[in-house]
């Protein structure tokens, strides 16, 4: 019965650490990535892009490839700048500092222009990251370009090796609701922000390309609604990064007050389902499970930015209902893991 006892204390301090560790080990080595991606954003405009990005580099499912800070519609409010590409690739790199996050991709400003028509590619660093990432014959992993803003820099890069085209996938957040699918919300701005970035972009991709396309219109990216209640508690209290991000918003909560806009008690974290339907796709048979789309003929994408009927279009994923809890539940529990 002694002799009993004495094994039971020895595995007690013995056999159980051990296991502890070796667990530990293991489950460093249980999620690895299992697609590439390129995210480009106008990260000097609306901080959405910021908190994106950030739950972009905390996900170990992805191998991040690059970033790619983009230009703003001109006369944007957030950036009235010339160099609107230049200060987003600074924003990105600032929060990757915050991170601890140093030289593990490259960030890289795209095009401080729009296309000038929907056949002439612009030329960048960010053009020819694309290319060369999409034309890798070293990797099996698949290849996701996220776009947060206009389509200046995919378009131009398909434009300029159309082979590419076939190689990845784009997922963009953008475009006005259908009108068989969606109302558009009140006092609507037309053409909607994203596309009015670069119309032209938008006509090369739809119009002209076969690109793989997974959109996440207006009415789909306005459902990514963060409570200022869960940017106290669930966002705020993780740490460097919490501070940057609730400081970030909280700033523009702020400026937008002083010209008299109520924003309410939410902030459209639009940029996220980017993450959501790439990140967190489904363990068995990967696809964004939890999360609805459309299947229809691409659209052509007219002068004015508005939706043309095309009955010889590609086929294409229109998101109409996200998992926004799958999301934010993922994105909160990441900082709070990772602070």
């Amino acid at each position: 019965m002694a002799q009993s006892k004495f094994l039971s204390i020895l595995l007690l301090f013995f056999v159980f650490p051990c296991v502890s560790k070796a667990q530990s080990t293991v489950n460093n080595k249980l999620i690895s990535p299992r697609i590439r991606v390129i995210m480009d954003n106008d990260f000097s405009g609306d901080p959405d892009g910021l908190f994106a990005l950030t739950h972009l580099v905390l996900s170990p499912s992805v191998e991040v490839r690059g970033i790619i800070g983009s230009h703003l519609n001109a006369n944007d409010g957030f950036d009235r700048s010339k160099t609107q590409a230049e200060n987003a690739a600074k924003k990105a790199a600032e929060l990757l500092a915050v991170l601890k996050i140093k030289d593990q991709f490259p960030v890289i400003a795209g095009s401080n222009t729009a296309m000038v028509n929907d056949s002439t590619p612009v030329k960048s660093k960010a053009v020819d990251l694309i290319i060369k990432e999409a034309s890798r014959i070293d990797t099996s992993l698949p290849l996701y370009i996220l776009c947060g803003a206009g389509l200046t820099e995919i378009a131009s890069a398909v434009l300029t090796d159309p082979k590419i085209a076939d190689k990845v996938t784009l997922v963009w957040i953008g475009g006005p609701e259908y009108s068989d699918l969606a109302l558009p919300p009140p006092n609507y701005s037309s053409p909607e922000y994203n596309l009015n970035i670069d119309i032209n972009a938008a006509r090369a991709v739809f119009n002209h390309s076969q690109l793989k396309l997974w959109q996440i219109p207006r009415d789909g990216y306005r459902q990514a609604l963060l409570p200022y209640s869960q940017l106290q508690l669930k966002v705020k209290p993780q740490g460097e990064i919490g501070k940057y991000l609730t400081t970030v918003l909280e700033t523009l909560m702020a400026r937008i007050q002083q010209y008299h806009l109520n924003l309410g008690e939410t902030y459209i974290l639009g940029d996220s389902p980017l993450v959501l339907l790439t990140a967190l796709q489904s363990s068995f048979e990967a696809d964004p499970s939890s999360s609805e789309y459309a299947l229809r003929p691409c659209p052509l994408i007219n002068a004015q930015g508005g939706y043309d009927y095309n009955a010889h279009g590609r086929n294409i994923r229109v998101y109409r209902r996200l998992d926004i809890n799958l999301m934010f539940n993922d994105f909160f529990a990441k900082l709070e893991l990772n602070k």
